[in-house]
């Protein structure tokens, strides 16, 4: 009875908790000046860059090195539609998102047939494929880009609260997604896809289900980055920099876990903003930070720490655990009785 207690308490605890950093987050705008208000912009980004990220490599085991294509195709589908048909900002986000989505179920027929380093090679390449599209496609403006005229003047504040709403609908998806059976199917074909596959999963479809979300919400991340940039360009648009700092966060604050593309996200930034001075040689900077939390928490900061004191943050996959477990258990008589 007292462990139930210190359990609802805790629960309790964390929900005050959130609910006050949701109110600050919302309020920030009004009592913080412009840079601050822009770096929180960033991190909201970053956040659900990391977390889609985190989707495909930490739970489906599926290492991208592609998803800046997925940027790149939420900013131009911005730009072309509302600069040549004067569609609004929020349909052509979405309208980006899904073309994301259409592209990713094209290229899933030939990628999901490979795995391991041949998945992670062949997203790269396809992406690289992509700046040679478009900085040769005159309607997409080509080498020089596109300037998004609609967003002109736009405040800061008004994309600001767009990026904190995607970034908390990304926390929410995966979090929603790792208690669903896709969830669970996700996991067990990163653990052992024969064995996922035997216990009734359905590799193929599971994997694509994954891109699909994947690639839907880092495409309204990439229109909402350029809205604020004003300007979309192939080379930057659809550069390798993107999944790079997708790693980065991922890999910093713990791959696997909900809470840590957060922390992620938040290193990521401020550090990115510190060493912005020293031009080139941040790249190096930030690669040996990576390398040194790898060596010391090969888990990540949040991982590392969540198997050290044995709690979460953000919790998800502890219930999807106990789900699986369940199954297992449920199986296992059953056989038993057989």
């Amino acid at each position: 009875m007292k462990t139930g207690f210190l359990s609802d308490s805790k629960r309790l605890i964390k929900a005050l908790i959130m609910v006050i950093v949701l109110v600050g987050l919302f309020v920030l705008p009004n009592v913080a000046n412009q840079y601050t208000t822009m770096l929180v912009m960033l991190i909201c980004m970053y956040i659900g860059l990391g977390q889609m990220w985190n989707l495909l490599a930490g739970y489906a085991g599926l290492v991208s090195l592609g998803q800046q294509l997925y940027i790149g195709i939420g900013g131009y589908a911005l730009a072309v539609l509302s600069n040549y048909y004067n569609i609004p900002i929020l349909i052509g986000l979405v309208v980006g998102g899904l073309v994301s989505v259409g592209l990713s179920v094209a290229l899933s027929f030939l990628l999901l047939r490979m795995k391991g380093m041949y998945f992670a090679v062949a997203t790269w390449i396809t992406a690289e494929a992509f700046i040679v599209i478009f900085a040769g496609w005159t309607y997409m403006g080509s080498g020089n880009g596109l300037f998004i005229k609609a967003v002109r003047g736009m405040p800061t504040s008004t994309i600001y609260y767009y990026s904190l709403i995607v970034a908390i609908l990304t926390i929410f998806i995966v979090v929603f997604l790792l208690r669903s059976k896709l969830g669970l199917g996700l996991i067990a074909i990163r653990d052992n896809d024969s064995a996922a596959e035997t216990s009734g999963v359905t590799i193929f479809r599971t994997k694509l289900y994954c891109m699909m979300i994947s690639s839907f919400l880092t495409s309204i991340i990439g229109g909402l980055f350029y809205m604020s940039q004003v300007w979309v360009q192939p080379y930057a648009a659809f550069a390798i920099n993107w999944t790079i700092a997708g790693m980065f966060i991922v890999v910093i604050g713990g791959i696997g876990t909900v809470a840590g593309p957060i922390l992620g996200a938040v290193i990521y930034v401020i550090l990115n903003q510190y060493l912005s001075q020293f031009g080139g040689i941040s790249m190096i900077i930030l690669g040996v930070i990576a390398i040194v939390v790898i060596l010391f928490a090969p888990k990540g900061i949040i991982g590392s720490l969540q198997n050290r004191f044995g709690f979460e943050i953000l919790s998800a996959r502890r219930d999807a655990n106990k789900n699986f477990m369940g199954m297992q258990i449920q199986e296992t008589s059953e056989n038993t009785e057989q």
